[in-house]
């Protein structure tokens, strides 16, 4: 509603303006030129006016680069990021410079062949060695670009079946994220929203052998030096699971098995420690302590310390909450990670022990099981 309020007061703000000009033209004397064809004081106007747009352009982006420069994303976690980063570097380098390029030969030209009155433009058909510079000079540079990215995005994206990976499941609906690890036998066992129910909120197929060792957690851990190999799923809407620190994305959709793989290169302390994102961390807290005060004297809770984590996040606009679909991503060492995971019990010992503390119609008791559970359950056990 502030929004629409704010975009109403400058239509309004914007109708007043021009009915102000129209009143200061009415109000001239004297004689006035309401001839609709432009004299040289007009064009000179115009050239002048270009240069000046030109430099707003630049000192904009200057200022941009100083204000707004040390928010972007800083080293990559991954060890394809840095292929992802040089690639994102050359473009922008190359799209600057043609920038530069075009826009000052354009507002040169529009200053310098500015309209004079007697001048005559000058006009040929066609030129084929100008058409020859400025068709093949992109057309090298597009085509040695795009062979980059190409050579980037597959040496990204391939996997080989043989190589020595960790395979997790990212499970994404609204609005959160859910991880299963494939156990000691590196294998996802099956699964399908059809069999959703209870705990087994990702539809695991428990009769499947290679379900028999799967994990799902709420926490993503993954080691570092070593290859994760993700399947993405969506039970709902079109999500997209994003790494930012890690340079990895990859859509979610409904009704498919959608893979990516990155291997971290720094676990989650050494990250903390980066000089760089140790000045982050204190220039967050210092807004964060300035923000505390305020909510302090209105009554209201001071916000915590700002801690840095890796985050996985959703980058489609997947509904109401989806700027809160996030997940804690922490990278350990190797003997920490295999350490948290052999804490964590397999979705086949949290569905009996759900199934074990149901209470039973008929009064068999609370510790009882149903009969179609009881047969889901030896199904489940047996190898």
């Amino acid at each position: 509603m502030e929004i629409l309020l704010v975009i109403l007061v400058l239509v309004l703000l914007s109708i007043a303006l021009w009915q102000l000009t129209k009143i200061f033209d009415l109000t001239q004397v004297g004689d006035k030129d309401d001839s609709q064809v432009a004299n040289d004081g007009d064009n000179n106007t115009q050239g002048y006016l270009m240069f000046g747009f030109l430099a707003f352009i630049y000192i904009f982006t200057i200022y941009g680069l100083i204000k707004w420069g040390p928010l972007v994303l800083h080293t990559s976690a991954s060890k394809h990021g840095e292929t992802v980063d040089n690639l994102m570097n050359i473009t922008w380098v190359l799209i600057f410079l043609v920038q530069a390029i075009t826009q000052v030969l354009v507002h040169y030209f529009s200053f310098k062949y500015r309209g004079k009155k007697g001048n005559k433009a000058l006009f040929f058909a066609d030129s084929n060695r100008l058409e020859v510079i400025w068709s093949g000079i992109p057309a090298v540079v597009l085509a040695l670009l795009i062979g980059y990215g190409l050579y980037a995005w597959v040496d990204i994206m391939f996997v080989d079946e043989n190589e020595d990976t960790i395979e997790i499941e990212l499970y994404a609906q609204q609005f959160n994220w859910t991880a299963r690890y494939s156990g000691t036998d590196n294998v996802l066992g099956k699964a399908n929203v059809r069999l959703i129910e209870g705990v087994n909120t990702l539809g695991v197929d428990l009769a499947d052998p290679n379900a028999q060792d799967d994990i799902v957690v709420k926490e993503l851990h993954i080691p570092i030096g070593k290859k994760i190999h993700f399947k993405i799923r969506s039970q709902d809407v079109l999500h997209s699971a994003f790494f930012p620190h890690f340079r990895a994305q990859m859509n979610c959709v409904p009704g498919m098995v959608t893979e990516f793989a990155f291997e971290p290169v720094y676990t989650t302390d050494e990250y903390r420690a980066m000089p760089f994102m140790v000045e982050k961390v204190k220039n967050i807290n210092a807004l964060r302590v300035a923000k505390s005060k305020i909510l302090v004297a209105n009554g209201q809770a001071a916000l915590d310390p700002y801690t840095f984590d890796f985050l996985l996040l959703c980058n489609k606009i997947c509904g109401a909450s989806h700027y809160n679909m996030q997940m804690k991503v922490i990278v350990d060492t190797p003997e920490d990670f295999k350490k948290w995971l052999s804490d964590k019990p397999t979705i086949v010992q949290e569905v009996k022990t759900a199934n074990a503390s149901k209470p039973v119609e008929g009064g068999l008791g609370a510790d009882s099981i149903k009969a179609k559970d009881t047969a889901a359950i030896a199904k489940v056990v047996m190898k």
